[in-house]
C-alpha cells in the first residue's frame, strides 16, 4: 500500500443517513453515486473528527445542527453515532481511533466508549475511556477528563498520543465557494486553506514566499485547465488582499490584470481545487484531502486535466472525492479499486466497492469507469453490502481485516 494512505480504513454507525458502513481507502479514491445518495455524508464523517479534535467536539455538533442532525434515525427513534478510523502514520506505525456518542436522558450528549491505539493493545501507546473514566492505558499517568469532550484532545499533550491528533487534524475537506474566494479578504494564517477558499489570497502569498516551486506547479495545471489564464499572484489592496489573475485577450500584446472579483466561477473553483491538492509545503503538509465535486463550473474537456492533478496531488497526499461525473471517471486506466459505491435505499446509505461484474469490466478495459456510470452500471458489490449490515463491524478492539 501506497505510503501517502494515512486513513486505511472507515467504521461508521449511525452516522447522518449512513447506517453501516465498512470500506478501505487507497491514495486516491472516488466515491460515485448520484446527488442525494450520501457521498458527502461520508466525506463529513472525516470532516467530524477533525473538527471535533481540532476545535471541540460541542462545536463540531452544533455546526452540523445539533445531535439529532448528526446521528441517525433509525424507524422514527434516535440512535447513537459511531466512528472508527483506522491509519497509518507518517513513521510506518499503524492503529484506531474510535468513539461513539449517545445521547442523555437530560438531553446532552455523552462520550460512551473512546479508543486510540497505536501498533496494538500491549504493544505500544493505547488508552480506552468509558463514560468519561479511564479504562486502561499504557501511560502511568493520565489527564482529566470529561463525557462531553473527546480525550484525545487532552491526550495530545503527551508525547505518545501526539502523532495520532496531529494527523488527523492535518485532515483538510472542500467544497469551495467562487463568491467568498472572489471578495476582498482579511489577511489569515496561509498554511492551510480554509473549507471554502476563504483564506485563498493568503495561501497563495505564503506559497509564494515559501514553495515557489508549488505556485508554478499550480499554475501550470491551472492553465491546462483554462488555457486563457496565463497565473495569478496575491495582490495587497489597503489593509485586505485578493488575487490578480493575468488572461489573454484578442488583439493584446500582453496578458491583461484582472482581479478576482472579476473571474468566472469554473476558474476560481479551478484554482481552489489545485490549490487544497497541492497546498503541501515546508510549513504543512496535509495527511488526507476530501474535495467535493471538483467537477463543479469546469468544462467537461478539463476533466483529463483534472484527473492529471488529482493523481499527481495522490503521490503526495491521501485524496478522497466526491462526484457524479462520467467525464471525471472516463479513463481506462482508473483502478476499479479506488471507486466506491454509493446508493440511498428507503433514506439510508450503502458504500460498498464496485461489484465483480463491473470490476471485471474495468479490468479487461472493456468499458471505462465513466462510461458505466453513464449506463448506470457502477453498481456496488450486494454481498458487502449485506454484510455490513448483517455483521455491524464492532468499532472497538483489534482490526477484523
Amino acid at each position: 500500500m501506497s505510503d501517502t494512505v494515512f486513513i486505511q480504513r472507515v467504521v461508521l454507525r449511525n452516522y447522518k443517513s449512513i447506517g453501516n458502513c465498512d470500506v478501505r481507502l487507497l491514495p486516491l479514491t472516488f466515491l460515485v453515486g448520484q446527488n442525494g445518495a450520501g457521498k458527502s455524508n461520508f466525506l463529513d464523517a472525516l470532516h467530524f473528527v477533525r473538527d471535533a479534535l481540532a476545535g471541540s467536539l460541542d462545536s463540531a455538533i452544533n455546526e452540523r445542527g445539533g445531535l439529532n442532525e448528526v446521528r441517525r434515525r433509525s424507524s422514527g427513534h434516535p440512535t447513537h453515532f459511531g466512528i472508527r478510523l483506522e491509519f497509518r502514520l507518517r513513521d510506518g506505525r499503524s492503529g484506531w481511533y474510535a468513539f461513539d456518542i449517545g445521547a442523555m436522558a437530560s438531553g446532552g450528549y455523552e462520550v460512551q466508549h473512546e479508543e486510540c491505539v497505536i501498533t496494538g493493545i500491549g504493544k505500544g501507546p493505547f488508552f480506552r475511556i468509558n463514560k468519561g473514566q479511564l479504562r486502561d492505558s499504557s501511560e502511568t499517568t493520565f489527564p482529566s477528563i470529561t463525557a462531553d469532550r473527546l480525550a484525545l484532545v487532552a491526550a495530545s499533550g503527551f508525547t505518545a498520543f501526539r502523532p495520532v491528533f496531529d494527523a488527523l487534524t492535518a485532515m483538510g475537506f472542500y467544497n469551495l465557494n467562487p463568491a467568498l474566494m472572489r471578495e476582498l479578504q482579511k489577511p489569515q494564517d496561509g498554511r492551510l486553506l480554509k473549507p471554502v477558499g476563504e483564506n485563498i489570497a493568503s495561501v497563495i502569498g505564503h506559497l509564494e514566499r515559501v514553495a515557489p516551486e508549488r505556485m508554478e506547479i499550480i499554475k501550470g495545471y491551472l492553465q491546462s485547465v483554462v488555457p486563457m489564464v496565463h497565473g495569478m499572484e496575491r495582490k495587497a489592496i489597503g489593509p485586505m488582499e485578493t488575487l490578480e489573475f493575468r488572461q489573454e485577450m484578442a488583439g493584446a500584446r500582453h496578458p491583461w490584470k484582472f482581479l478576482a472579483q472579476n473571474m468566472s466561477d469554473g476558474t476560481l473553483r479551478a484554482l481552489g481545487v489545485m490549490t487544497a491538492l497541492l497546498q503541501s509545503n515546508v510549513d504543512y503538509s496535509p495527511t488526507l484531502i476530501g474535495i467535493e465535486e471538483p467537477e463543479t463550473a469546469l468544462h467537461p474537456a478539463a476533466s483529463a486535466a483534472l484527473r492529471e492533478i488529482l493523481v499527481h496531488a495522490s503521490n503526495d497526499t491521501q485524496v478522497l472525492v466526491t462526484s457524479h461525473s462520467p467525464d471525471l471517471l472516463d479513463d481506462l486506466d482508473i483502478d476499479a479499486d479506488s471507486i466506491l459505491s454509493v446508493i440511498s435505499e428507503g433514506g439510508e446509505t450503502k458504500i460498498a466497492p464496485l461489484d465483480e461484474a463491473s470490476r471485471q469490466v474495468l479490468r479487461e478495459h472493456l468499458f471505462s469507469a465513466g462510461e458505466l456510470l453513464r449506463k448506470n452500471q457502477l453498481a456496488p458489490d450486494r454481498t458487502m453490502i449485506e454484510q455490513q449490515d448483517a455483521a455491524q463491524p464492532d468499532l472497538f478492539g483489534e482490526s477484523v481485516s
